[in-house]
């Protein structure tokens, strides 16, 4: 069967795009993942931001028609028709019966009007701000999943460090055995440090599987098998005096100003339902032939007279709302200072932690390690070198811990006032 030219020219067509895309890809997936790009993607890829832009749009769509006139309505009826003897029941009977047709509308109070579009603008800022708060807690999340996957590469390459030593000691007791001088439980104990350090690297490359489908749930699958260098997670993006002070500008902190402006308008619409609403109406009457038809006008008012339990008690519990959001407003400002405060200092400690490991207590361990293994070369006993390991592979993943604490502590501090790509 033969395909005409057109039919070619979009199969070769769409095997270009293909192409493209394929090689695009894999251009993409050959290069490290830098931190600061799996926020960026995650963040452009996540559904529950796409759902928060809806409710957006949603919130501006009403604002667009709050505070307008409600729609007329159109009136049919009967007017003066009789139903009682004489000329019961006849629209002829009476020269006061009329077939109407009319139109009415209903003017609500202008204070009324005003409270509604001040609601929805407070609507439309509440989820705005509910937009800004998810985008801050979502590049949190993404980039505790990347510090995740680095933290185990970490482990893993620790322990790869070590386990290389230890197979020169394997070969240091089979040829001291070999030779007379050493003995077969010695040689076991060096077998046995190797196949604990293999055990503890099996664990590592599980933990690093899991670790990468964390970060694949927000950058795609394949993103995450390559990581760049981390930032300097010794450095804030923004100053500790800054994060102490502007605590309102915060990211989780800006959803209660808008909470307040909420509570606010929905205090101003309880008031100014003790406005009168107003309302106009007319209508056409059609009478028997011969008779003039006739032309009604008719103006309305509503009468908030008794407001004692009416309009009086939703003003007083909108006003009781008020008050509960700016408490709730207080004691989230509290609690968020606590915690900036907290992070801070569990930060800068955990950067003194890993300065001491790193001037200190390694080189210490290293050293041990290298002299004791040194010594049983020379004749020594193997037990010194064997304690010496384990402390040093102690120190090691302390030293790992220690950097990971103060990379997760760096990300819940380095997010905390919304950038612009978190505003849009």
């Amino acid at each position: 069967m033969l395909f005409p030219s057109f039919a070619w020219r979009r199969v070769a067509s769409g095997l270009a795009v293909a192409l493209a895309g394929a090689v695009a890809f894999a251009a993409h997936a050959a290069e490290p993942l830098t931190l600061a790009a799996a926020v960026r993607q995650g963040v452009a890829q996540a559904p529950m931001l796409t759902a928060h832009r809806a409710r957006i749009d949603a919130a501006r769509e009403e604002a667009a028609r709050a505070g307008r006139l409600p729609d007329p309505s159109l009136t049919f009826g009967l007017a003066n028709y009789p139903v009682t003897a004489p000329g019961a029941f006849s629209l002829r009977s009476d020269g006061m019966t009329m077939r109407t047709i009319g139109v009415r509308q209903v003017i609500p109070s202008q204070a009324a009007r005003m409270a509604e579009r001040d609601l929805a603008d407070a609507e439309v800022g509440a989820a705005t701000a509910e937009h800004t708060a998810t985008t801050q807690a979502l590049q949190e999340q993404i980039a505790d999943a990347w510090i995740g996957v680095w933290a185990v590469e970490q482990q893993r390459d620790l322990l790869q460090a070590l386990r290389d030593e230890a197979a020169l000691a394997v070969q240091v007791t089979d040829a001291r055995l070999r030779g007379g001088a050493g003995n077969a439980v010695d040689a076991l104990a060096a077998r046995s440090e190797v196949a604990l350090l293999d055990n503890r690297q099996d664990a590592t490359q599980a933990d690093l599987a899991a670790a990468r489908a964390s970060l694949e749930r927000w950058v795609g699958p394949g993103a995450a098998e390559r990581l760049a260098a981390p930032p300097d997670f010794s450095q804030l993006p923004v100053s500790p005096g800054r994060l102490e002070h502007d605590l309102d500008e915060q990211a989780p902190m800006q959803v209660w100003e808008t909470r307040e402006q909420v509570a606010q308008a929905a205090l101003d619409q309880a008031r100014a339902a003790k406005h009168p609403d107003w309302s106009v109406s007319a209508s056409y009457g059609k009478r028997a032939p011969g008779l003039s038809d006739m032309v009604m006008l008719e103006v309305g008012v509503s009468l908030p007279l008794f407001t004692r339990n009416r309009q009086d008690r939703g003003i007083s519990a909108k006003q009781a709302q008020w008050d509960a959001v700016q408490a709730d407003h207080e004691d989230a400002r509290r609690a968020q200072r606590e915690a900036v405060a907290r992070n801070l200092a569990a930060w800068q400690g955990w950067g003194r932690r890993i300065g001491r490991y790193r001037d200190t207590l390694l080189p210490l361990a290293r050293d041990r390690a290298s002299i004791a293994l040194a010594a049983y070369r020379g004749g020594g006993a193997l037990q010194p070198w064997l304690d010496a390991r384990r402390d040093e592979i102690d120190v090691r993943l302390q030293y790992a811990d220690a950097l990971v604490s103060r990379a997760r502590l760096w990300a819940a501090l380095a997010y905390l006032l919304p950038t612009a790509e978190a505003m849009r």
